[in-house]
C-alpha cells in the first residue's frame, strides 16, 4: 500500500491532487506545528491584473499551535474570497458547474478551524470533481510517536504501508536508510511535464489553485494532472456529478 503524508493546504495546486491520485492512502499531517506564511492558509488565483493571494486569516498565536488547533479569525474573509473568485472567473467556461458548491463553502458554512476548511475542500474536490478514490486519514487519529522522520515512519507503520510517496524537496533531508530498514519503499514525486491549458489571463502559470484548472477545463481536468502521462485520448473524462452540498467531513 502506497501512502503520502502532507500538511493540509488551502485550495492546493494541481500537483497536490496528483499526489493524492498516486497513492492508496493520503494522510493529512495535522498534528504537527503550524507554519506561518505558507500554503496552509493561502493560495493564488489568476486575475486580470496578475496572480492574487487568497489568504484565510488565522488567530493570533497560531505559530505555537498544531495545525488542527489553528482557528480562523473573523468571517469577512469568506465573502471576500467568493467575490474575488466570481470577479476573476465568472466568464470561465466551467465556472457555473462549481458555483453552487463554492457558494455553499463561502456563504452557507461557518468555519472555526482552518484544518476543517482545508480538508473539506480537498476531499470534495478530489472525490466529486476529479474522481479520485484514495482513502483519507488524519495523522492525529493515529497518535504517532517520535520526531521528524521517526514520526513519519511511525505513521506509515501503523497504516501498514509498503511504499511512501514524498515531495521532491524532501530529498534534502530524508534519510533513505531509515525507510530501507523499515521495509518501506521510498519514492519521490516528479511534478515535471504538466501540459498547459487555456488559462484565462496570460502569462500561463502552473502554480495556482486547482480551481483555475477546474474553471477552465471542467471534466477534462484529470487529463491535465495525470491523464496526459498515458495520452489524452486514452483516459476517460471524469464524470462531473451535480455537487452535493452536504460534505463528508464536518
Amino acid at each position: 500500500m502506497k501512502v503520502a503524508i502532507i500538511q493540509s493546504n488551502y485550495l492546493p495546486w494541481k500537483g497536490y491532487f496528483d499526489v493524492i491520485h498516486d497513492v492508496d492512502c493520503f494522510v493529512f499531517y495535522d498534528d504537527v506545528q503550524y507554519t506561518a506564511r505558507d500554503w496552509r492558509n493561502r493560495n493564488q488565483i489568476k486575475t486580470p491584473h496578475g496572480t492574487m493571494w487568497l489568504s484565510v486569516p488565522v488567530a493570533a498565536g497560531s505559530r505555537d499551535r498544531r495545525i488542527d488547533e489553528v482557528t480562523i479569525s473573523g468571517t469577512d474573509w469568506a465573502e471576500a474570497h467568493w467575490a474575488s473568485l466570481r470577479h476573476s472567473y465568472a466568464r470561465a467556461p466551467h465556472f457555473k458547474h462549481y458555483e453552487a458548491f463554492l457558494e455553499h463553502v463561502y456563504r452557507e458554512r461557518n468555519w472555526e478551524y482552518l484544518s476543517d476548511l482545508n480538508r473539506y475542500l480537498i476531499e470534495r474536490i478530489a472525490r466529486d470533481f476529479l474522481g479520485i478514490s484514495t482513502r483519507f486519514v488524519l495523522a492525529s487519529d493515529l497518535e504517532a510517536q517520535g520526531q521528524k522522520q521517526d514520526r513519519l515512519l511511525d505513521v506509515l507503520q501503523k497504516l501498514g504501508a509498503t511504499a511512501y510517496l514524498s515531495g521532491p524537496a524532501a530529498r534534502a533531508y530524508i534519510d533513505s536508510a531509515g525507510f530501507e530498514a523499515s521495509g518501506i519503499a521510498l519514492e519521490y514525486k516528479d511534478y515535471g511535464g504538466y501540459p498547459e491549458y487555456p488559462q484565462v489571463f496570460p502569462p500561463f502559470r502552473h502554480d495556482v489553485s486547482i480551481l483555475d484548472l477546474l474553471f477552465q477545463v471542467g471534466p477534462d481536468s484529470a487529463e491535465y494532472i495525470w491523464g496526459w502521462r498515458q495520452g489524452f485520448e486514452k483516459t476517460a473524462r471524469v464524470p462531473q456529478a451535480k455537487p452535493a452540498l452536504e460534505g463528508r467531513v464536518p
